[in-house]
């Protein structure tokens, strides 16, 4: 018997898939400081945990399929906080921002179609775009040049007949790029002009640094109807086990092909919507304390990192990662040694390899995504293991 095409093609994450040799490291008793996955260390607001424990209802049952009106409201309202007028008729609530980026590419394109993403980006574009059975047509970006947007004329190059949409994620995942005001217009110009969409994955926007400010597609008067954004507590409250997400999108017929999905798949978890109601009430505050915590470990991985010969980078702007180049050949091999051959006191560094962040063929292979989710103090030591990996890997090499 043959499994499906689906099945074959769906890619391995990068974030994921060395983790039975990270599990046989700390079965040997080897410390692994974790900078392949964005899953902080920072505790999740207590609000939450007391919403998880006070639910005592007799039955857990089914709740609707867009979720709960209080929450899409409580949704609708932090976005006024940043002048973006929606009504809770614009939030469909998911099973994650990633359930949010699978409606979105299954709602703007039939089999076959394509949305252009500027590349690198977050890996698991690509298992959604098998999912969906739509193609991802990467936009090449440079770490040297800070993966900033190209001209107009070059993103145009490839829209096609096939094209559906436009892909942006911003604060960028796995770049830490912050589009600015003009890059966001030249593809707002370009998917108007070319009758698509624009997909806008915005579940970082909270984590901006040096004063610089997030702009979301959100407002873009000229293209609200052609806007979907995809969003999600994870990151913003420290909640990636909760699985709470959203889409937003003004467009009512989008909205109503999306609940069709939501539908078949019934509902999102309903304790986990009251605990993400609770962040929601929490209010602006909590997030500067947050951000100003982020900024700090940005500084010092950046610093850290820069003081390595042969690590290309650029300082990200936002999110809680960066991208970079090592001095190695294969990074896929590098993160596997730093496992299952290497470490310090006991103590070793995991990293997501470059290729999996790619739609390209042959990108990446020198590149890792390192996410700055530990304390200061864990950074600096992962980073000083880190620096000795490469050192030997190198004399290892030669």
């Amino acid at each position: 018997m043959l499994i499906s095409r689906r099945a074959q093609d769906i890619q391995e994450s990068p974030i994921r898939k060395l983790k039975p040799l990270a599990d046989a490291a700390q079965n040997r008793g080897i410390h692994i400081f974790h900078l392949n996955i964005g899953d902080p260390d920072i505790p999740t607001p207590q609000p939450v945990i007391e919403a998880f424990h006070a639910y005592h209802d007799p039955i857990l049952g089914y709740g609707p399929s867009q979720g709960f009106e209080e929450l899409r409201q409580a949704i609708a309202d932090y976005f006024k906080g940043y002048g973006i007028k929606l009504t809770a008729d614009n939030v469909m609530i998911t099973i994650g921002g990633s359930e949010a980026v699978h409606f979105a590419f299954s709602v703007v394109a039939d089999p076959g179609g394509e949305i252009i993403v500027p590349e690198p980006f977050y890996t698991n574009y690509n298992g959604f775009a098998t999912f969906a059975d739509v193609r991802l047509v990467p936009l090449p970006l440079k770490v040297e040049d800070g993966f900033r947007l190209p001209p107009a004329k070059q993103i145009e190059t490839l829209i096609t007949p096939r094209t559906k949409a436009i892909l942006l994620c911003s604060p960028n995942n796995p770049t830490g790029t912050v589009y600015n005001e003009e890059e966001l217009q030249r593809v707002v110009d370009l998917v108007k002009k070319h009758d698509l969409f624009l997909i806008g994955d915005e579940v970082y926007k909270e984590f901006v640094y040096d004063g610089l400010k997030h702009k979301s597609l959100l407002e873009f008067k000229e293209i609200e109807d052609r806007v979907i954004v995809v969003d999600s507590i994870s990151k913003r409250f420290s909640c990636c086990g909760a699985r709470i997400g959203a889409v937003i999108t003004r467009n009512k017929e989008v909205y109503q092909a999306m609940l069709k999905f939501a539908q078949a798949r019934l509902c999102p978890p309903s304790v986990e919507q009251y605990a993400a109601l609770a962040a929601y009430k929490m209010g602006m505050n909590y997030f500067e304390p947050i951000r100003q915590e982020y900024q700090r470990r940005r500084d010092v991985l950046y610093q850290g990192l820069t003081s390595i010969p042969g690590v290309v980078l650029r300082q990200p702007q936002g999110a809680f990662y960066v991208f970079c180049r090592l001095p190695v050949k294969e990074s896929e091999h590098f993160a596997r040694w730093m496992l299952s051959d290497f470490s310090v006191n006991q103590k070793t560094v995991m990293v997501a390899p470059g290729p999996g962040f790619y739609a390209s063929p042959g990108r990446g292979q020198d590149e890792v995504r390192i996410a700055y989710v530990l304390k200061e103090g864990d950074l600096v030591e992962a980073i000083e293991i880190l620096r000795q990996g490469l050192e030997k890997y190198k004399k290892l090499s030669v």
